[in-house]
């Protein structure tokens, strides 16, 4: 089945145009490779309401299957991702960020301090990354098949056949 795809650079000074976002493309470019159709990339500010809003919008209106955001996942005081998303998602799907913590952790010791977190809205998953672009990638590629599985799982009307490749 094919699944469209949306990316979220949130990012004050992408936003203002003073540093290049090339997290975004990144992952735009990890998405494609496993057969995504991204439809939709945008960089906002970090202001709670602006992610919220960009996420609402990517599930309810474009009805994106997959909407990866990159950037305010971190300590700083204006990294407010994860709890922007916590708003608006319906259930948490907290084995993804932990899975990707945990890829992490065997790159560097610092890959506990991503604060990250993924959800479900309606028929979207809703996935947080990290904003360098290296740490987006490894990230992602760590979770990248499991993803496609739960993106199957969610537009199924009842099972998606879970038990069958579980072990690849």
């Amino acid at each position: 089945m094919s699944y469209t795809a949306a990316v979220i650079t949130v990012s004050d000074k992408g936003f203002r145009g003073e540093r290049v976002d090339t997290s975004g493309p990144a992952i735009c470019a990890i998405a494609e490779s496993y057969g995504l159709s991204v439809v939709y990339h945008t960089i906002v500010p970090d202001e709670a309401e602006d992610i919220r809003r960009e996420l609402v919008q990517c599930a309810d209106e474009r009805g994106i299957s997959l909407i990866l955001t990159t950037g305010g996942t971190g300590f700083s005081p204006r990294d407010i991702t994860p709890e922007a998303t916590k708003t608006v998602i319906e259930r948490e799907t907290p084995g993804i960020p932990e899975a990707m913590r945990a890829a992490s952790m065997k790159i560097t010791p610092r890959g506990c301090l991503s604060r990250s977190a993924a959800g479900i809205r309606g028929r979207s998953l809703i996935v947080n990354l990290p904003g360098s672009e290296k740490a987006a990638r490894e990230n992602l590629l760590s979770v990248m098949d499991a993803l496609t599985h739960g993106l199957d799982m969610l537009a199924s009307s009842g099972s998606a056949n879970c038990a069958e490749d579980a072990g690849k």
